[in-house]
């Protein structure tokens, strides 16, 4: 049965158009937007759950997704209607009381890279939902499911087109959902983090057509602002510098605000000397036409994929007697950054420091990096021989051998090295990750659950890989940085591709290859040859055809060092070798920059139930606040629980238990007066992680709770 528009939801979409041409400013009722406003502020106005009553949550219905595996996708509700993502990014309206399907939209292409959400437009007379699938984003009816043919091409766009070159050679996902300002659809996307990598040019479409309104380009052409920090004719062949965790957009005045990640290679930059603007910045651009008003470099010539992984919230605070709006902004190193809005100024101090020296041959780091003052660091960012784990002696007496062959692990920014490997805290999963912050808007305050870890790496010479197969080249080139060169991963964020062959048939490697899957992007620019041949590498160690192909299997005719792939300083037992808490969550005071509290946020089950409850663990989703003071936090990835805290002290007020793992943020919304609350969990990784919530799932669940 098709959604059929009530004369309230017509005056309401109407309201909704006239009080900002596009949806509602702030999360109340609705929960319109990814970050339920376009503010990026995970608040809500809603009332009924309160400090005092959210112990009685209960679950009150589930919809499992019909394809098999994980989501992180954070659900949208409008006007009593919830819009969901699949596995496969199929996109499914329901009942947003019970569940129940309304329609269900399917591209067919069915890949499996994520998708974190989807983008809502309503003029008072229509609404449409913006979906990004593969590389394309789809405008869909949001009361059929029917794709709106009048959109781009039958209904996409491509978003590798307008780059660089043929779209065929580009790969560019939009794995966060677009910001939506008046009429445009402001996408930033993920781009591959080795070369060649496709620039990650931040772009507008015209919610109507599709046409291309505006675009901005994070890696200059020459003569462009920006373009001296880079070799001369770095566009045609340098790339990354991508805000792939998504836009934030000023409604009032007019400008969009991004943040980026590091440029391609990630560890390596001998082949981009330079500061490499725009890479690791946040950049306020005019939303009506792109063009940039300011920026902040916070990491320059980045060599440790310090990317901003969440993107910037919007709040207000007061310093020194006046009222400021501002934009603040954290990085994978837990820095925070806090802005004046309009001119670009820094509310707090922001110091050069001196930082590390690199050893690889040819490169030339920044002799400085800036660090801000205040607030401090939300993770920790150094790691001292007597602070690592000892949670028996013959475990700690091993991460001490360990610990002496490491550099950096008490100076930040240490560039890798090719004969050692090199500790970054909190590393490549550290600090905030895509869930993002919190805000108070009035009050000043941010909330962030924050990861500990501590990442390991190291370079390697690349001439042996040039000199073996295909299909060897282009795991190196291509797989080799996520999967490792003994490709054990690093899991289970990253799986080990040890004996794939028994595990996989070469039908679906080459889907997973191409498409992608999970927080892999997929490689569709690979030739046949290439697949082929890589594949053949994984399980057989050889190729399995001559290369007849240029395309997709070099490292790079001047990439001298490829990294070794990613690692973690992880104890036998493959639990975090650095203390506790691995995870925390923590209020900050935007006013003044101190801390109001911290507590570990989330557990190991297997811990927990050895008595070890307060240890932390990693998180990617998010929290939502609402105007009662209640926080519930998502994302947790070592148990199978959903929690509320106390905004003011961190008291946890409720715990929640779900089928799987909460790696998502939570939405709220209310239908009839009724106050609902829901977050996407994910099949369980261990058979052995159990806290009573029923059998393991094998498809991504919503699970809704509200109170009786």
């Amino acid at each position: 049965m098709l959604f059929q528009k009530t004369n309230a939801s017509r005056l309401w979409g109407v309201v909704l158009a006239l009080a900002c041409g596009v949806v509602a400013a702030a999360a109340g009722e609705n929960w319109p937007s990814y970050h339920g406003d376009e503010a990026g502020t995970h608040y809500s106005k809603l009332t009924q759950i309160t400090r005092s009553n959210v112990a009685g949550l209960k679950e009150a219905w589930r919809f499992v997704t019909p394809d098999p595996g994980p989501v992180q996708s954070t659900p949208l509700v409008v006007d009593g209607v919830m819009y969901v993502v699949t596995a496969r990014q199929k996109i499914v309206a329901l009942d947003a009381t019970n569940g129940k399907v309304k329609w269900t939209f399917d591209s067919g292409i069915g890949t499996g890279n994520p998708t974190r959400g989807l983008a809502y437009w309503s003029d008072g007379r229509e609404r449409r939902l913006f979906a990004s699938v593969a590389s394309y984003l789809y405008a869909i009816d949001a009361e059929t499911g029917s794709s709106i043919s009048s959109f781009g091409d039958q209904g996409k766009i491509d978003l590798r087109a307008n780059l660089r070159g043929a779209p065929e050679d580009n790969v560019f996902a939009a794995t966060t959902p677009p910001v939506v300002y008046k009429d445009l659809l402001i996408v930033g996307g993920r781009v591959a983090e080795t070369t060649p990598a496709s620039p990650g040019d931040e772009r507008a479409y015209d919610v109507r057509t599709g046409a291309m309104r505006w675009s901005f380009r994070t890696v200059p052409e020459d003569g462009e602002p920006g373009a001296e920090t880079w070799p001369a004719g770095a566009r045609r062949s340098q790339g990354g510098a991508n805000a792939w965790a998504g836009s934030i957009v000023d409604i009032k005045r007019g400008i969009v605000f991004i943040a980026t990640g590091s440029p391609s290679d990630d560890f390596y930059g001998v082949n981009r000397p330079g500061d490499n603007l725009y890479s690791n910045c946040v950049i306020a651009l005019d939303a009506n036409t792109g063009k940039k008003l300011w920026h902040f470099q916070a990491v320059k010539h980045d060599l440790w994929d310090s990317d901003f992984a969440a993107p910037p919230v919007l709040l207000s605070v007061n310093r020194n007697g006046k009222r400021i709006d501002a934009v603040a902004a954290t990085n994978k190193w837990g820095f925070i950054y806090v802005f004046d809005r309009v001119s670009g100024e820094s509310l707090f101090p922001i110091i050069d420091k001196p930082v590390p020296k690199s050893s690889v041959p040819g490169e030339v780091t920044s002799p400085t990096q800036p660090f801000p003052q205040l607030p401090r660091p939300l993770a920790r960012q150094t790691l001292e021989r007597s602070e690592i784990t000892g949670r028996t002696p013959a475990l700690r007496d091993w991460a001490r051998n360990e610990y002496d062959s490491f550099l950096g692990a008490t100076q930040p920014f240490t560039p890798l090295s090719i004969d050692r490997p090199t500790l970054v805290a909190p590393g490549w999963k550290g600090g905030v990750e895509w869930g993002g912050i919190t805000a108070d808007p009035e009050r000043g305050i941010i909330y962030a659950n924050v990861n500990n870890a501590y990442s390991l790496g190291t370079l390697a010479e690349a001439a042996s890989y040039r000199q073996s197969g295909q299909g060897e080249r282009t795991y190196r080139a291509q797989c080799m940085i996520c999967h490792g060169s003994e490709r054990k991963g690093a899991p289970p964020a990253i799986p080990a591709l040890v004996d794939i062959g028994s595990r996989l048939t070469a039908e679906q490697m080459t889907e997973v290859i191409l498409r992608g899957r999970g927080r892999m992007v997929g490689f569709p620019s690979l030739s046949a040859s290439a697949v082929t041949n890589v594949i053949s590498y994984l399980t057989s160690g050889r190729d399995a055809v001559a290369d007849n192909s240029r395309r997709g299997g070099s490292a790079g005719a001047n990439t001298k060092y490829v990294f070794t792939g990613y690692k973690y300083f992880t104890d036998p037992e493959g639990y975090p070798a650095g203390p506790t808490p691995w995870g925390t969550l923590s209020a900050v005071d935007l006013n003044t920059g101190s801390y109001l509290w911290t507590v570990p946020y989330g557990q190991y089950t297997e811990l927990a139930a050895k008595g070890l409850k307060d240890t932390g663990s990693d998180s990617h989703g998010g929290t939502v606040l609402t105007a009662t003071g209640v926080l519930f936090a998502g994302g947790s990835e070592n148990d199978l629980k959903f929690r509320a805290y106390d905004s003011a002290n961190g008291k946890m007020l409720w715990e929640g238990a779900l089928p799987g793992h909460g790696v998502a943020t939570p939405a709220t919304y209310s239908v009839n007066g009724k106050q609902y609350v829901v977050i996407a969990a994910s099949p369980r990784r261990s058979a052995g992680v159990d806290t009573n919530s029923g059998p393991s799932i094998d498809s991504a669940t919503y699970v809704v709770f509200a109170l009786p």
